[in-house]
């Protein structure tokens, strides 16, 4: 099968916001109740993710979208965010290309925040080298570099590659 990672345009947005809604599936009641809503994120929020700097690539096979990753440049450090496989397709190595793609657009520092009930997405990121970061250096993060609720934060932990790992002061 022939597969491309590619930019995405206006025109993948509705296959856009259905990857991430389906994908997003896998968060039903394992986040908190209170942070979870149908759909998980509307198209207004999707727009509003781009407005704001996060530009999307799509993992296609055979002329179809099957994963999203976007890429957010913030202050001084990259943002990998809404990374999402069709909940069918995944554990395929389709997120692992993909994540390896993103990582090789910056030379900065790359930070991930996922749901820190999400067992399953946080190894995801550590077996492709993230390193879960402590609890008050995520708060900080959190606040610093996304715009998410206060109970988001709570809820969250947040990853970082070698770069950021080796930028930071030791001791």
């Amino acid at each position: 099968m022939k597969s491309i990672i590619r930019p995405c345009t206006e025109g993948d947005f509705v296959a856009l916001y259905g990857i991430i809604n389906e994908a997003a599936g896998a968060y039903r009641g394992v986040i908190p109740p209170d942070c979870w809503k149908e759909p998980y994120m509307s198209s207004e929020e999707l727009r509003r993710e781009i407005e704001e700097g996060v530009f999307f690539y799509g993992y296609e096979e055979e002329g179809e979208l099957i994963g999203v990753g976007g890429i957010q440049h913030v202050q001084e450090v990259t943002l990998i965010r809404h990374m999402y496989v069709l909940l069918e397709r995944q554990r395929e190595g389709i997120g692992s290309k993909l994540l390896s793609f993103l990582r090789q657009r910056t030379a900065r520092p790359v930070l991930i925040g996922t749901w820190a009930d999400a067992g399953w997405a946080i190894r995801f990121y550590e077996n492709n080298g993230f390193r879960l970061l402590p609890t008050a250096e995520r708060d900080c993060l959190l606040r610093k570099y996304w715009s998410v609720p206060e109970r988001q934060i709570w809820a969250s932990v947040v990853l970082g590659d070698a770069v950021w790992f080796s930028l930071q002061p030791k001791g």
